[in-house]
């Protein structure tokens, strides 16, 4: 028995004094109406009509019951147009999650244009560099690299490519010298991640196959922003996002090394729980990411990382310094 609708029907055979005229007004069958209220009736053990020829009345039960049911019915009907709203009006706190540089160097911008285009909306943005259960921890979306997904259920749409550089700063090379193959890794003070981030074996594609070799750290930072420092001031050499440091070894100040040697590039990419059902607030960050990210010019050849244009309520295409 669906009993709301049979609270539903209860309600207008009542208002109505006629299970005719109440089912021609819900399109439904006579039959069907007396068949709702005689099955609530029998659920709960009363009877909440009394039946003649010609009239019906509540009893006493019925009158107590048909007050409940209409607040039963006005909330539940409230709730609804509550919740059908809040999916065609973007409004509430929107849950994002990212990696903590990657959000630092690229993310401003998104988060003021969504909230200019979505007022009532606040965005809860979440920096963090471990893997992410977005269903468990309440996320509505997040901006993820690929190690960083933790569940294979999500809808996942890439949106970008990074690629991992090994970089040194000048002085560390005039001082240690420069590696010119990976096995030379072994002979240098490596800065690098946990290895929850990475396994233990880096795997590089170079001139005569696949290279695999195993890095000791000498420094480990689960924060690639404070190793990238690190770098700078020539303490060793660190795997780190182009996008962290693409500028810096275009400006010189740091240098690319192994050169001749490539590894798997990264994905950036928007993950959310379910195509079905998602609200407003969540439908209008996932369309304006996606075309944030496509109007980006890519990473240039010096694997710098190009800022994207989004378009602007006065100046349209008009790009955004990061």
């Amino acid at each position: 028995m669906d009993r709301l609708q049979s609270m539903r029907v209860f309600v207008k055979v009542a208002d109505n004094g006629s299970f005719a005229r109440s089912a021609a007004q819900m399109d439904l069958s006579a039959a069907v109406v007396t068949r709702h209220v005689a099955e609530l009736e029998s659920h709960l053990g009363v009877r909440l009509l009394n039946r003649t020829t010609r009239s019906l009345s509540l009893t006493g039960a019925g009158q107590v019951y048909l007050e409940r049911c209409r607040q039963i019915i006005d909330d539940v009907d409230e709730a609804d147009a509550l919740i059908s709203s809040a999916s065609r009006d973007p409004k509430g706190t929107l849950k994002v999650v990212a990696p903590v540089s990657f959000g630092l160097r690229n993310l401003a911008p998104l988060v003021k244009k969504y909230q200019e285009m979505h007022p009532k909306v606040v965005v809860d943005l979440t920096l963090t560099d471990r893997a992410i259960d977005l269903v468990e921890e309440g996320y509505d979306c997040g901006i993820l690299l690929t190690r960083m997904i933790n569940s294979e259920s999500l809808i996942s749409r890439v949106l970008a490519e990074t690629r991992v550089m090994l970089c040194a700063s000048p002085a560390y090379i005039a001082e240690h010298g420069e590696p010119v193959t990976p096995q030379e890794l072994g002979e240098h003070g490596v800065l690098g991640l946990p290895n929850d981030f990475w396994s233990d074996d880096r795997v590089f594609s170079g001139p005569d196959g696949e290279v695999r070799v195993r890095v000791q750290n000498k420094f480990i930072c689960n924060n690639t922003a404070l190793l990238r420092q690190s770098v700078l001031l020539g303490h060793g050499i660190a795997f780190l996002p182009s996008y962290l440091v693409g500028n810096d070894v275009r400006d010189g100040d740091l240098v690319a090394l192994l050169r001749n040697f490539t590894q798997t590039p990264v994905d950036v990419s928007l993950v959310y729980p379910s195509r079905k059902y998602l609200s407003a607030k969540t439908r209008g960050f996932i369309d304006l990411t996606v075309e944030y990210f496509r109007q980006n010019e890519g990473i240039s050849a010096a694997e710098r990382w190009v800022p994207p244009k989004l378009p602007s309520p006065t100046t349209p295409n008009a790009e955004i310094s990061l």
